[in-house]
């Protein structure tokens, strides 16, 4: 009961120290303050005083950035703020989902693999290793494809893309771990093999798995940016950064602001994302003082 309870408090000792360094890290603060600004965007977007993204004025085509209009209007004069801002709905819910489904996939099927090794291990590692010899955007485009263009199907195909490096990521946090002290110790007084895997294997893979979720949202958002523009992703009328660009790529000569407002937002988006992980590895390293 004593070891038990020492073990306990040092747990919650290394994670309130994690949650320090990643308050202390400038990466972090930067990187959460831009995800935290997309997020209330997309949250607050139906209260703000904003144009309907889906309404046309066929008076204010391809109008230029304007007091009236602050990024400018597109092809069918809609407002490029209000598209902008609805269009990070569609790409923040395509982090959240995707990683979700690759999450949902990956981490079990790692755990199995790792833990039970042998035939079960080899055949999850060749399929594994045969996904992972394709790029996952062009596993993404093809999977999109197959499912059928949406942003629901774009979600999944995304997720499932991402699913291969999730499996290889937490067998190898399983291999190392298995073999440790306190999981021999766990087996020496009789607990059965699920019970050590979910009570204390599983919950010691949490920290690659957390840093790698963060970058996978900052990569979901650019893929699904990537179909959307392939016309796989969000369907028109509905706003998407990726269907923004698509659209502006006609326009190129006679409107160039309106790539600006899409593309400066997903690399924002991106880049807020990378530096959050970043924040987080650092501070989930127990090597890191």
């Amino acid at each position: 009961m004593g070891a038990m309870t020492v073990r306990a408090t040092g747990a919650t000792f290394q994670g309130r120290g994690s949650l320090r360094k990643l308050m202390r890290s400038r990466s972090a603060r930067i990187g959460g303050l831009i995800v935290l600004i997309f997020v209330a965007m997309a949250l607050l977007a139906p209260l703000l005083p904003l144009a309907d993204p889906l309404k046309s004025n066929f008076l204010a085509i391809r109008k230029p950035p304007s007091e009236l209009y602050w990024f400018g209007t597109d092809e069918l004069g809609r407002d490029q703020v209000s598209r902008l801002i609805f269009g990070a709905q569609a790409s923040l819910l395509a982090g959240i989902v995707s990683v979700a489904i690759a999450l949902a996939v990956g981490v079990p099927i790692g755990l199995i693999a790792g833990w039970y090794g042998g035939w079960i291990d080899a055949v999850i590692s060749r399929v594994t290793e045969a996904l992972l010899a394709c790029p996952f955007l062009i596993l993404a485009i093809a999977l999109a494809a197959v499912l059928g263009p949406s942003l629901t199907n774009a979600m999944i195909a995304i997720g499932l893309s991402f699913a291969p490096i999730l499996i290889r990521l937490v067998r190898g946090q399983v291999l190392a771990i298995k073999n440790e002290e306190f999981v021999d110790g766990a087996r020496a007084i009789g607990g059965g093999k699920l019970y050590i895997l979910f009570r204390h294997v599983a919950p010691n893979t949490l920290s690659p798995i957390i840093v790698q979720s963060t970058l996978f949202m900052a990569q979901a958002i650019v893929l699904e940016a990537a179909l959307s523009f392939l016309g796989l992703g969000q369907q028109p009328p509905s706003p998407s950064w990726g269907q923004m660009l698509n659209v502006a790529k006609n326009f190129m000569e006679q409107a160039p602001w309106m790539s600006v407002a899409p593309g400066v937002a997903i690399f924002l988006a991106v880049l807020g994302f990378n530096l959050l992980g970043d924040g987080l590895r650092d501070a989930l390293d127990p090597k890191e003082s």
